[in-house]
C-alpha cells in the first residue's frame, strides 16, 4: 500500500497511551488508511482493524496481498458497533487495547464523489459505508421539524428552523453544492468569514446519516466488555459532542459521580469502576497543528480497564 494519504493526528500520543507490546491484540476500530494500525503492526502487536467503508478495507487487503503483515492483521468489513460479536466470531474474548478515532476521515472529505464536504461539488451523499439512506434521500424526504431537531442536536445551529425551512423550499437537492447554498442564504454568507456557515449543517446532517453518535456510545460499551484487566483504551474525537460522550463515559466507568451539593456526603458509585483514566486530555502540540491543521479541533481521552465485571453483563 502506498503511504496512507491523510496524517494520522495525535499518532505519537495514541501509541504510548495503548502501550503495545510484541504479540498483543488490539482493536483499531476506525481502521481508515491505517496510520494507527501500521504503527502498531511495526511495534509487534495483532491488530483487528475494523470499517465499513469499502474502500479502506480494499486499501487494508494491499496490505495483505504485499505479505507484509499478514496474519497479525485481520481486517473486518463491518461497524465498530458489532466488535464483540465479530471478534467473538474469530475467537477473540478479550483484547489487550483498542482505539477509536471519530467521525469522517480525511480520504472521504477529499473525495467530492462521496459528498462529505463542500469544498468540491459533488452528489450528496455522506454515507460512510456506501450503503443505505444517503443524505439527499434524507434532506429530500424528511419532515421539516425532523430537519430542524438534527441541525440543532448534532450540528448546534440556534437557527435550525430556518435552514430547515429552506432546505424543504429548496427540495429537491441532489449536490453539496446545493445544499451550501441554501443554508449560506438562509443565514447570510460574509465572505472571508473565519467559519463557513454551511459547517454545522453538514456536520449535523453527516452524523445522523451515519448514526455516529450512537455508534459511539456501542463502541465504548463495547470496549468495556472485551478489554482485558489492564487493557487500554484511546479515543480520539472532533467535536463537542463527541467529546462529552467519551467524558461522560469515562466518568461514569471510573465511578467519578458527580455529587448534588458539596454540602452532602459523597456518594458511593453503583459499580466497582471499570475504567481508570490515564492522565488529562491531551490535543495536538503546535509542531503537529502546522503539520496537519485538521487535527485542530482534535481531543485524546485514554483509560486502563479495571479487574471489575462490565457493568453491562452484571445489569443483565
Amino acid at each position: 500500500m502506498s503511504p496512507a494519504p491523510h496524517i494520522p493526528v495525535l499518532l505519537d500520543e495514541v501509541i504510548a497511551a495503548l502501550a503495545p507490546a510484541p504479540g498483543a491484540v488490539i482493536v483499531d476500530a476506525t481502521f481508515g488508511a491505517g496510520g494507527y494500525s501500521r504503527r502498531l503492526l511495526d511495534a509487534g502487536a495483532l491488530v483487528h482493524a475494523f470499517d465499513r467503508d469499502p474502500d479502506a478495507i480494499r486499501g487494508g487487503c494491499d496490505w495483505s496481498e504485499a505479505r507484509e503483515y499478514p496474519p497479525r492483521l485481520v481486517l473486518h468489513p463491518r461497524r465498530f458497533s458489532e466488535m464483540v460479536a465479530a471478534l467473538t466470531e474469530a475467537g477473540i474474548a478479550r483484547i489487550d487495547g483498542l482505539v477509536m478515532d471519530i467521525g469522517v476521515s480525511s480520504m472521504q472529505l477529499d473525495q467530492a464523489e462521496r459528498g462529505f464536504a463542500f469544498s468540491s461539488d459533488g452528489p450528496l451523499d455522506m454515507r460512510m459505508g456506501q450503503a443505505g439512506e444517503s443524505a439527499a434521500e434524507f434532506l429530500n424526504t424528511a419532515a421539516e421539524g425532523t430537519i430542524a431537531d438534527v441541525l440543532y442536536e448534532y450540528g448546534e445551529e440556534r437557527q435550525s428552523r430556518r435552514v430547515a425551512r429552506a432546505i424543504v423550499a429548496a427540495r429537491p437537492l441532489e449536490t453539496t453544492g446545493q445544499l451550501a447554498h441554501v443554508v449560506r442564504k438562509a443565514l447570510g454568507h460574509r465572505p472571508g468569514a473565519p467559519k463557513d456557515p454551511a459547517t454545522r449543517s453538514f456536520q449535523a446532517i453527516r452524523i445522523h446519516v451515519n448514526a455516529e453518535l450512537e455508534e459511539l456510545i456501542s463502541g465504548l460499551a463495547a470496549a468495556e466488555v472485551l478489554l482485558a484487566p489492564g487493557g487500554r483504551l484511546a479515543v480520539v474525537s472532533f467535536h463537542s459532542l463527541e467529546d462529552r460522550i467519551v467524558k461522560q463515559f469515562l466518568r461514569d466507568a471510573s465511578g467519578a459521580l458527580a455529587n448534588a451539593s458539596r454540602h452532602m456526603p459523597a456518594r458511593a458509585p453503583a459499580f466497582a469502576p471499570t475504567f481508570t483514566a490515564a492522565g488529562k486530555a491531551v490535543r495536538p502540540t503546535g509542531a503537529e497543528l502546522v503539520r496537519n491543521p485538521r487535527s485542530r479541533s482534535a481531543t485524546l481521552r485514554a483509560a486502563v480497564r479495571t479487574t471489575a465485571p462490565a457493568r453491562e453483563r452484571r445489569a443483565a
